[in-house]
């Protein structure tokens, strides 16, 4: 068991200091959510964005200093290989209605804290329960499984599919081959 929130990370047996705030993460997820990316350029911006010193870290230690940055996003647990599962949440477009939810468990608001451990950020969003975020999670989850939405679901999907639907975010190159199709 862990009992304090961490402010370094050890790679290479070397204590480095990471930037902990959770807008720091929420900003990384954002970023690593961006199409035009590749995942070297992913990795390289995971490892800029959480160590303010990446450039002293050893380039052999790279995949230690990512899977230790894995870890902490995953709030200290370890992936085991989960299955891929359609996409159920988008931080950018779902945040809106998931820091009301996270300020009613922490007691305060969270967006005016001068900075928050991505930590206690985490466990606060475990800890959401029936809102309007969880109720669109659910009619995301129902409909990638292929399951029925009762009539009180699908009359709230028919008013708020603006919300409940995720935005599919697309390459500059898909935006630009769109905009040709569309005239514009």
């Amino acid at each position: 068991m862990i009992f304090e929130l961490p402010k370094s990370l050890t790679v290479g047996g070397v204590d480095y200091r990471i930037r902990s705030d959770y807008r720091v993460i929420l900003e990384l997820l954002v970023t690593l959510g961006t199409p035009e990316l590749k995942n070297l350029e992913k990795s390289l911006a995971a490892l800029i964005t959480i160590f303010p010193d990446y450039d002293t870290i050893p380039s052999s230690d790279y995949q230690n200093a990512l899977d230790q940055c894995v870890w902490f996003i995953n709030g200290g647990e370890t992936e085991h290989g989960k299955p891929e599962i359609k996409q159920l949440m988008d931080w950018e477009q779902d945040y809106p209605r998931i820091v009301g939810p996270i300020n009613r468990i922490l007691g305060f608001e969270s967006r005016s804290a001068e900075y928050l451990h991505w930590w206690t950020w985490l466990s606060a969003y475990f800890e959401i329960g029936d809102c309007l975020f969880a109720q669109i999670v659910n009619i995301r989850a129902k409909k990638a499984r292929g399951k029925k939405l009762d009539k009180s679901e699908q009359e709230f999907y028919r008013h708020n599919r603006d919300i409940i639907d995720i935005k599919r975010k697309y390459t500059e190159a898909e935006q630009e081959i769109l905009m040709k199709l569309l005239g514009k």
